[in-house]
């Protein structure tokens, strides 16, 4: 008996890896043929794997990291010192800090209600502000925040109206879709995350996803510390050491094998909630636009009140359960505390109300159960 309470109270994680089995193949193959460095047929591999899933003519570059990969973007697009950079207000750091590393200034913009996303009316507002102080932005950062897709049709009108290239981060958004074209294909450049709680990992790792063959042989150029061809070890161009590693892109190879497999199962745990929870009044879900399919690679819920969210969290957590508030938007952030900002207070709502909860592939009905009662049983409570 005490071993069953143990299994029924046993810690569920908001977003763990989980191993296909497909993994060790290609890592004792690597082991076996003594490909351990940052190179060899697990990343080639890996990054053809890649180009078949989006399709679209994509050309990838296996990095060491997502965050790597927008670094190499805003540099492959001329970014530099001085210069200024939209970025969306609401997400994680990683996709803002690449234009602080280049010298350049972010311009934070606020969501669109409907997809928590960078909000289309609010981007060209300040796409023509910037330019009435004779600062044109370089580039757009958008995000598929949660796996949801941004607003696709009109963030690229505004970005064709004003010859401003979007970079795409895709880093939460693998597997997702908008009128069935993948996220990770509508950028100028796109990013990808292998982190250990996206959909698929491979522990650490991301890609840059390119237009042309051209822009990828750059971003590896780039990634490999911008050596010259030839033995002389010759550098005329600033590098990074932000190649994939072959063992990584090994653990890669056998994830992707599975990836739309674990986007049904992460859609599953998304209709269960929403099943078991949409009746209760205090809980708004995320939902999705018309055209859209978003891997759901965290289900959110937005709360009538911060109190209510707060109280919901902290009862999650009492009873083992992992539970996270979402992202804390950029402008309420320190580091970014003195960057220019347009807001309409849509984030700071979803930072405030927002919950994101358990969302891995690996969830069983037993877990969704669990944790669907206990949120059940919080609003009976009251």
């Amino acid at each position: 008996m005490a071993i069953n309470e143990s299994k029924l109270n046993s810690k569920i994680w908001l977003s763990p890896p989980h191993m296909s089995g497909h993994e060790q193949e290609f890592i004792t193959e690597a082991f076996k043929l003594n490909w351990i460095a940052p190179l060899g047929p697990n990343v080639n591999g890996f990054e053809k794997d890649i180009e078949t899933y989006l399709k679209q003519n994509t050309y990838a570059a296996a990095l060491s990291s997502g965050t790597a990969a927008i670094h190499l973007a805003l540099i492959l697009l001329g970014v530099k010192q001085e210069d200024e950079v939209i970025c969306q207000t609401k997400t994680f750091v990683a996709s803002v800090n690449p234009v602080v590393y280049l010298g350049a200034t972010p311009i934070l913009v606020d969501s669109e209600e409907e997809t928590w996303n960078i909000c289309p009316v609010l981007l060209e507002k300040t796409i023509k502000d910037r330019i009435s102080k004779g600062k044109k932005p370089k580039a757009i950062i958008t995000i598929n925040l949660y796996g949801m897709p941004y607003n696709v049709k009109q963030i690229h009108a505004i970005s064709n109206k004003y010859s401003i290239p979007v970079i795409e981060d895709s880093a939460e958004a693998f597997g997702s879709e908008v009128n069935g074209q993948k996220c990770g294909t509508f950028g100028d450049f796109s990013v990808l995350s292998f982190n250990g709680n996206k959909i698929i990992t491979t522990s650490g790792g991301g890609a840059l996803i390119c237009k042309t063959e051209a822009l990828k042989k750059k971003a590896i150029f780039l990634a490999t510390q911008a050596k010259e061809d030839g033995i002389t070890y010759t550098h005329k161009t600033t590098g990074y050491n932000y190649r994939m590693s072959n063992i990584i892109a090994g653990i890669g190879r056998g994830q992707i094998k599975v990836l739309d497999n674990y986007v049904a199962l992460r859609r599953r745990n998304y209709n269960h909630y929403y099943k078991h929870l949409k009746k209760i009044k205090a809980i708004r879900f995320l939902e999705e636009p018309e055209g859209y399919t978003s891997n759901r690679w965290l289900t959110c819920i937005l709360l009538d009140t911060k109190q209510t969210r707060d109280n919901l969290l902290q009862w999650l957590n009492k009873n083992n359960i992992e539970a996270r508030p979402s992202w804390k938007p950029m402008h309420l952030q320190p580091l970014f505390k003195d960057a220019p900002a347009y807001l309409n207070q849509v984030s700071e709502n979803i930072y405030n109300k927002g919950l994101c909860l358990p969302s891995g592939s690996s969830l069983t009905e037993t877990d969704l159960n669990r944790i669907t009662k206990l949120i059940i049983s919080y609003f009976d409570k009251l």
